[in-house]
């Protein structure tokens, strides 16, 4: 088993970990609909996913 020679300091590890954050989702504006969503993902309020109409669209 690996066994580390020296100490490692708190500020190195926590510079570490500091990467190991949630990072908020990115959002696009549809340009259809003017809607925010994810990329990849299906619009929801019309249902549609890349110019098709892959679910029913939301009733709001």
């Amino acid at each position: 088993m690996a066994v580390p020679k020296k100490k490692m300091s708190k500020s190195r590890t926590r510079r570490r970990k500091a990467t190991h954050k949630v990072s908020k989702p990115h959002f696009m504006i549809d340009p259809e609909t003017g809607v925010a969503k994810q990329s990849h993902r299906v619009n929801p309020v019309d249902g549609t996913y890349n110019g098709r109409q892959v679910k029913e669209p939301e009733n709001s």
